[in-house]
């Protein structure tokens, strides 16, 4: 599989900080990849340098092979989904679909919308204007209108930051979907950790402006290089100088005996319901704090019982403390 996408060495200066410093990636054709990380780490600054809509200070943008520097963002074959979705109030569904065909026009363009429309199940709603939308709808024209250009490339901005939970969930499942489908190339934008791991062929985590780590969710997750890493992918505590997440952590009255377990003994300190399992929280002699996450029919555990924390060896994360 060949690269669409190469950066390499790309860095983007502004008068009073880094935006981002000296990012290499290869990102595959037909790959689901995901710029992950916290506000100010540099993904948005990376998805406006390759749309072209900002200048690298240095580095190189490489589209099959061809550098884009030069490119202003209407030559480039990459199309962007905007996390407000950026849809014409005053015109339709369909013609918001089209608009972009105006500059790019094709012998197949009505074809080619109209697949667009019923893929996007918008059949019925081509004459509505975006107010008589919902959220999910909005997107869905937004990712009609980016892909009915045919890019190489689509980026998407936090498409669904403006949808509710439960919406959230149904349409990146959609996504995803729809990805394979169609067979292009997504990068995709997020500070949510569990939208990156459950969409994501691999994901580049972004701190500070440089690449923390790269990978496969999997990857991310239970091999993470730095402390950071470990706990933006999501909960962990540091027992004596390694990780445990709070799922392969267990709980009991008593010591286990088993090899090839750790355990130490603490207190229950809080039980938090989440709906299909609890998450004890119990306080270790010298103070430092334990979650195990315990199946809602298993936790039979109360405030300031004794209980020991334990968990397999091979579950501990080791990382660069950094």
């Amino acid at each position: 599989m060949g690269h669409v996408l190469e950066l390499r060495g790309l860095s983007k200066h502004f008068p009073n900080h880094v935006a981002l410093d000296d990012l290499s990636l290869e990102i595959s054709e037909g790959e689901f990849f995901s710029l992950l990380g916290p506000s100010g780490c540099g993904k948005t600054t990376t998805l406006r340098l390759i749309a072209g809509f900002e200048a690298p200070t240095s580095g190189e943008i490489l589209l099959r092979g061809k550098p884009q520097a030069a490119l202003p963002p209407h030559q480039r074959k990459v199309s962007t989904v905007f996390q407000n979705y950026a849809l014409f109030p005053h015109l339709t569904v369909q013609q918001n679909i089209e608009f972009g065909l105006r500059y790019h026009p094709r012998p197949d363009a009505k074809e080619s919308v109209r697949e667009c429309i019923e893929m996007m199940r918008l059949d019925g709603k081509q004459d509505r204007k975006p107010a008589q939308l919902s959220g999910g709808e909005k997107q869905r024209v937004a990712l009609a209108r980016s892909l009915v250009l045919r890019p190489d490339v689509l980026l998407l901005d936090e498409p669904l930051s403006a949808l509710d939970p439960n919406l959230r969930k149904q349409v990146r499942t959609e996504l995803k979907a729809l990805q394979r489908r169609v067979g292009i190339t997504f990068i995709f934008i997020t500070h949510d950790q569990e939208e990156a791991l459950s969409v994501s062929d691999r994901i580049a985590l972004l701190y500070k402006g440089r690449l923390e780590q790269l990978g496969t969710p999997r990857d991310l997750y239970l091999a993470p290089r730095t402390r950071f890493a470990a706990g933006f992918l999501g909960p962990v505590n540091w027992v004596n100088g390694f990780g445990i997440r709070p799922e392969s952590t267990r709980l009991s009255l008593h010591a286990p005996q088993e090899t090839g377990l750790q355990s130490i003994p603490g207190t229950v300190q809080e039980l938090m319901f989440l709906g299909n399992c609890l998450h004890v929280e119990t306080r270790t002699a010298d103070g430092q704090t334990i979650v195990a996450e315990v199946a809602r029919e298993e936790c039979t555990y109360e405030r300031g019982q004794a209980v020991h924390a334990f968990w397999s060896r091979h579950d501990e994360i080791r990382c660069d403390p950094s």
